[in-house]
């Protein structure tokens, strides 16, 4: 995992981004902060799941159909199940060590 600061990347509105191995975030000062880097790296675990490109096709898959049902950009990323799990499960810092693989799909 590898960690840098880049806030021209970052969508409006929004802390950070992964793309594994990178997770990019907005502030430098969200390089110490647990949380925000808790959800990064349940993403990077989704990302391996998946083998990394099939990963972006489903979460695109999600968001569209999200945008379908709600015609919200923001209650679909919501929706989307990867951000479901990451969200539900950020303040856990122990979430990765018991967490059973492809545990998104619960959500």
């Amino acid at each position: 995992m590898i960690v840098l600061v880049i806030k021209y990347l970052i969508p409006k509105g929004f802390r950070g981004l992964t793309v594994y191995p990178f997770i990019f975030l907005l502030n430098k000062k969200d390089k110490i902060n647990r949380v925000v880097l808790n959800h990064e790296r349940i993403h990077i675990r989704q990302q391996l799941e998946m083998l990394v490109l099939p990963f972006f096709v489903w979460y695109g898959i999600e968001f569209i159909v999200g945008l379908i049902r709600f015609r919200n950009r923001r209650e679909a990323y919501y929706n989307i199940s990867f951000e479901k799990e990451a969200y539900q499960n950020e303040k856990d810092l122990n979430y990765l060590k018991q967490r059973s693989f492809w545990n998104f799909l619960k959500y």
